[in-house]
């Protein structure tokens, strides 16, 4: 077993979760089920679980209304596991805080390969070690990159999904340059993403939502047409 981590399937069809936990734990993972929101945070309370992989159909609260909770609770890695394969659920998964998303019917390599990702991206946190630079300012914002831990002018912490403090620390790493979609994937590290993908428009909205003003009217995060995006405040150490 060369992986690690405990991962819960919240899925209605028995089969599927079957599948996949026979595929990922002979990847390495340690493999929960559950069939609906109840089960689902009984499992969590007893045990912690690193990512969550949710299906947008369950009887009684649906995938997008779990996912819109355990995002406010926390920030688990979520992968959003449907039938439904419209860009439309897709994108609104995505607001709700999941950090990717597969339709099925799926191939389990692409499903190991999109929880590799998100393990991989949500784990920086614990392989960093300290060093200078770690803590910046900007615009009297506060960010740990190590910590990855986010403070508001007024001193609030404002929780960040794992896809968004991986798209903040590309544009702070990066302040005042135009940076397309494309660069954007690369140094957020969501390359699994197609080339047509929405994650980053998704993910940028998300992150005007929580820093912006007037997420209507940013100026932290501005659009270049036909470009991209550049983070235009001034970058210190903190």
């Amino acid at each position: 077993m060369t992986e690690t981590g405990h991962i819960l399937v919240v899925d209605d069809q028995r089969d599927i979760c079957e599948l996949v936990q026979q595929y990922l734990t002979n990847e390495g993972y340690r493999v929960s089920i559950a069939t609906d929101g109840e089960s689902m945070r009984k499992v969590m309370a007893q045990d912690p679980v690193d990512l969550v992989i949710l299906d947008l159909m369950l009887p009684g609260e649906d995938g997008l209304t779990l996912a819109r909770q355990l995002r406010q609770q926390s920030t688990v890695g979520i992968v959003i596991l449907t039938g439904r394969g419209e860009t439309v659920d897709r994108i609104i998964g995505l607001e709700m805080g999941a950090d990717d998303y597969l339709a099925k019917p799926f191939h389990p390599r692409e499903l190991l390969a999109r929880v590799k990702s998100v393990l991989r991206r949500a784990s920086i946190r614990a392989r960093a070690e300290p060093g200078p630079g770690g803590r910046v300012r900007f615009a009297g914002w506060h960010l740990d990159l190590v910590s990855r831990e986010l403070m508001s002018p007024d001193g609030a912490e404002v929780r960040l999904t794992t896809g968004e403090f991986d798209l903040l620390a590309a544009f702070v790493n990066n302040p005042n340059q135009v940076l397309s979609r494309d660069r954007l994937l690369d140094l957020a590290r969501n390359r699994e993403a197609g080339p047509f993908d929405r994650t980053i428009d998704v993910q940028v909205g998300r992150l005007r939502r929580k820093l912006e003003p007037d997420p209507a009217r940013p100026t932290l995060i501005k659009t270049v047409r036909g470009a991209g995006y550049i983070f235009t405040p001034a970058i210190e150490p903190s």
